[in-house]
């Protein structure tokens, strides 16, 4: 039996995107599971919370851990485990999101190596890094990892920059491979159009100030999206979809708070439901016929479930991984004029077939792209089941 931790992963987070890294990356293990007869039991190590978990199953146990509370239990867990998996919550291994964030990912990181359990750094955005410590601890844990994976390119360069010198693997993201549940499209009526709404775009970010430093109004682009879509000569169906769903209700993420203030405004547009897991969420979206969103990974959804998707970015992350697979739809909102990303948006509607097109032929790259890390992470777990099967 191999045990395997994750951390940096999420069963119950508020953010479904985390979760869609979470049940993607148990997918994958339990397909490792099933193709080499081993069995591998999954702990999630998570922060308390009061949603119910959503990453289930006679595999899984959730480890609710404060992590600078107790370090303690953390090294109990990994000194209990044959392996730790880190994925970083997708985007966390970087400094942009203050020192908090990235404090509790180093103590996991170095509780593993302190261990000697050997670290996974599963595909993620590793950077931009500002500071030289951060430099220098992320450098440190790479180089003590058993796999090094990163998930678009900008991400490779940046480890490379860091020193990096030995394999990396450049996958995608895992999320390519949450399973779903595909919802049938009738044949005539409007067209259904999804816009993911971001409640921390919406807020300015965490700080209030406009924290990712977008080049546009952001609420003021989304009102004027809607606008547009109601005017079309198209006839349209408007879907305000949630990727953060927050147990406190209208806190400074919570998408849905956003989704149904905009539909009191335009009460013609319909609020997706509450979703309670990932795949419910992925699940609705492939019904639709056009998205965009500035969630990365509710965007991840529509392209992985064949849906016709312009991604908003905030971040570079949306570049990285979109563009290291050849498509190249997404709207840069720090750098481009409002006008631009409307532009951009209508002419992807409109053209939506042949974006559908290129969009296949990308997500078959990412899924080609996904078997090197599975394909190495299963000689992993087969040599650590060697190793025990020696003792």
């Amino acid at each position: 039996m191999i045990n395997v931790v994750l951390t940096f992963h999420g069963a119950r987070n508020d953010n479904l995107g985390v979760g869609a890294l979470t049940a993607s990356e148990v997918e994958i293990l339990r397909g490792i599971a099933k193709r080499t007869g081993i069995d591998v039991q999954i702990t999630v190590i998570d922060a308390l919370g009061t949603r119910e978990a959503y990453i289930t199953g006679p595999d899984i146990t959730v480890e609710n851990v404060r992590v600078l509370r107790q370090p303690h239990k953390v090294l109990r867990l990994m000194r209990q485990a044959d392996l730790v998996i880190d994925i970083g919550a997708g985007d966390s291994f970087t400094d942009i999101y203050g020192r908090r964030r990235l404090n509790v990912l180093f103590i996991l990181k170095y509780i593993a190596h302190i261990t000697r359990c050997p670290l996974v750094t599963a595909p993620q955005t590793i950077g931009p890094f500002t500071k030289p410590v951060s430099r220098f601890l992320a450098k440190g844990s790479l180089r003590r990892s058993a796999i090094v994976a990163t998930r678009d390119k900008l991400s490779t360069q940046c480890a490379r920059e860091l020193g990096i010198n030995g394999s990396i693997i450049e996958a995608s993201d895992v999320a390519l491979r949450l399973p779903y549940t595909e919802t049938s499209k009738a044949e005539g009526g409007p067209v259904k159009v999804g816009i993911n709404v971001s409640g921390l775009l919406m807020s300015g970010g965490y700080t209030g100030k406009n924290m990712f430093g977008l080049h546009i109004d952001y609420r003021k682009l989304i009102t004027d999206i809607i606008e547009r879509f109601i005017n079309h000569k198209i006839d349209c169906e408007l879907h305000l979809v949630p990727h953060v769903i927050s147990a406190v209700k209208g806190s400074v993420e919570d998408d849905l708070h956003a989704c149904n203030e905009l539909a009191k405004t335009y009460p013609s547009a319909k609020v997706a439901p509450e979703f309670r897991s990932p795949s419910e969420a992925k699940s609705y979206i492939s019904g639709l016929d056009f998205f965009m969103g500035a969630r990365m990974h509710s965007c991840i959804a529509a392209f992985s479930s064949g849906v016709p998707v312009v991604p908003m970015a905030y971040s570079r992350k949306f570049a990285g991984l979109f563009d290291s697979l050849g498509y190249h739809y997404t709207v840069d909102c720090t750098a481009d004029a409002s006008e631009t990303i409307i532009e951009d948006i209508f002419s992807a509607f409109e053209n939506r077939s042949l974006v559908a097109n290129e969009m296949a032929q990308a997500f078959k790259l990412g899924q080609q792209k996904l078997l090197a890390y599975e394909k190495a992470l299963e000689d992993l777990i087969c040599t650590l089941s060697a190793r025990q099967e020696l003792r």
